[in-house]
């Protein structure tokens, strides 16, 4: 059995200040006994328009990351960074980045995931409409990170709304699946819960939702509510409060061979053409 601790935080735009918080949740995790702490999506910089700005310094963040690792002896999920290059070192000309999400153990940074689906959508808030794929170019390639563990499925945000991405974690070898985000208030009050239950349910992950909550600037407000499934869909637990705090879980691989071994949805599962 493995302690798992998941972040809620309300990032803003001062690097800084975001990782003194970083560091202080790491410390809670480790007090815990967690061995992985997932952070949430833009957690070391939430600043609309700077992305370009925090992009260029992402070796810089990252190096800090896998210090911090480290140091303190625990897997991270660097929730998002925004890159300005691609996974084959290829720099993104257009001026857009990519939203990458990391894996790093206590030695070195093991994976990286590009989020793949973009939030293009309008939205009944205060913002009104998103646009990500004017500021950020998609990934292409699905990712499952190889820890003592379990292996861990990458997912990111809006990732979370398109069962075909998770299915093909679990058909990869996923145990564990992980959704760094930042939902907004509306969207995330109807579907946040619902998500990451369903997305345990389809593939029989755990899945470990890890949210932004609270203000960023005077427009955009994110719904939080931080929270992890086990791999029957069940919430394990569940932050109702507001600010950085985080939420310590059981990881049983046994007991998910278990659930896997009464229902094998995937020796079931039938592609169906109409």
């Amino acid at each position: 059995m493995t302690l798992l601790s998941v972040v809620q935080m309300n990032s803003q735009n001062e690097i800084e200040d975001n990782f003194r918080t970083i560091e202080s949740l790491i410390q809670q995790s480790k007090a815990n006994g967690a061995e992985l702490i997932v952070f949430p999506e833009n957690f070391v910089c939430f600043a609309a328009g700077k992305q370009r700005e925090t992009a260029a310094q992402f070796e810089n963040i990252q190096q800090r990351l896998e210090k911090l690792a480290h140091q303190y002896q625990i897997w991270i999920i660097a929730g998002t960074l925004p890159c300005p290059y691609r996974p084959d070192g290829s720099v993104i000309e257009d001026g857009r980045v990519r939203t990458v999400s990391l894996c790093i153990s206590p030695e070195r940074t093991e994976a990286r995931y590009d989020k793949i689906h973009l939030f293009d959508v309008q939205v009944g808030d205060a913002v009104g409409g998103y646009q990500e794929s004017k500021f950020f170019e998609p990934g292409t390639e699905v990712l499952v990170a190889k820890t003592p563990f379990g292996n861990i499925g990458l997912m990111v945000c809006y990732d979370l709304r398109f069962p075909e991405l998770a299915l093909t974690l679990r058909q990869q070898g996923a145990n564990i699946l992980t959704a760094p985000s930042a939902f907004t208030y509306t969207t995330g009050q109807m579907h946040w819960q619902l998500l990451l239950q369903a997305r345990a349910m389809d593939t029989q992950c755990a899945v470990l939702g890890a949210a932004q909550q609270g203000w960023h600037g005077e427009k955009r407000q994110t719904w939080g509510h931080t929270a992890a499934t086990n791999s029957r869909g069940q919430v394990l637990d569940m932050v109702h409060a507001e600010g950085a705090q985080l939420i310590t879980v059981n990881f049983d691989l046994k007991e998910q061979y278990k659930v896997r071994e009464s229902m094998p949805l995937m020796q079931h599962r039938k592609l169906i053409q109409f």
